[in-house]
């Protein structure tokens, strides 16, 4: 992750976005402008995060490592959206990673110079809750759809969260586990959308060769974070 030292572009993030207007308080005056490449951390896992972050543009996973070592996907996110606001309001004491998909950009306040600020903003405060409401209702309709939709409906969903730039390169213990399905079952529909040319086996992944197909596929199912 690289702060961006570009007052032009981060002036333009801060206008075309709706970042100023989550606070009652100048918050340009604290606002910094990061960059991140595909694979790259908003968030470690178990590291305390320093700011509360804003994505504006690009895509993420939130993932966490049990205490068996395995690793679980828990979300996706797009901009715009928060992230690091549970550490900062004190629910969440252990940090979930969340990792870059794609070229990302976060808006970022420090948390040390503003935190009484914005604990204190009943408008930043508002904003959260409806954030963390509209979270709580996706959470809900995925495990409604998990039941509900035939695994290709939610692999081709899947696939279009995790694989922003066209290639998809998730483990497949990982995959399988979110989507809660076998290994074997996730294998098999994997080799049936290459079989309609909806993806091309490459190297240690996929390339989504249909997306349109995978779109219509996927018709019906939430939308990731921020819309």
């Amino acid at each position: 992750m690289v702060l961006v030292d570009d007052q032009p572009l981060l002036d333009r993030f801060l206008r075309q976005s709706d970042f100023l207007d989550c606070f009652s308080f100048p918050a340009q005056q604290y606002a910094r402008l990061y960059h991140l490449e595909a694979g790259e951390y908003i968030v470690e896992e178990g590291v305390q995060p320093a700011f509360l972050y804003y994505l504006v543009a690009g895509r993420a996973k939130l993932y966490m490592t049990l205490p068996n070592g395995k690793v679980s996907l828990i979300d996706f996110f797009r901009a715009p959206c928060f992230v690091g606001e549970m550490e900062l309001i004190g629910v969440q004491r252990s940090s979930r990673a969340v990792q870059a998909l794609c070229g990302c950009y976060c808006l970022a306040l420090p948390v040390e110079e503003c935190r009484e600020r914005l604990l204190g903003d009943p408008r930043f405060l508002r904003r959260l809750c409806v954030y963390l409401g509209g979270k709580n209702v996706r959470t809900v309709l995925s495990l409604s759809q998990n039941k509900g939709f035939p695994l290709e409906n939610r692999l081709a969903h899947f696939l279009l969260l995790a694989a922003p730039d066209g290639w998809y390169a998730e483990k497949h213990t990982h995959a399988a586990e979110y989507l809660g399905v076998s290994y074997r079952h996730l294998l098999y529909v994997l080799a049936d959308f290459v079989s309609r040319g909806y993806l091309k086996k490459e190297g240690g992944g996929y390339l989504l060769t249909d997306r349109a197909a995978l779109v219509s596929l996927a018709q019906g199912l939430e939308p990731p974070e921020g819309g």
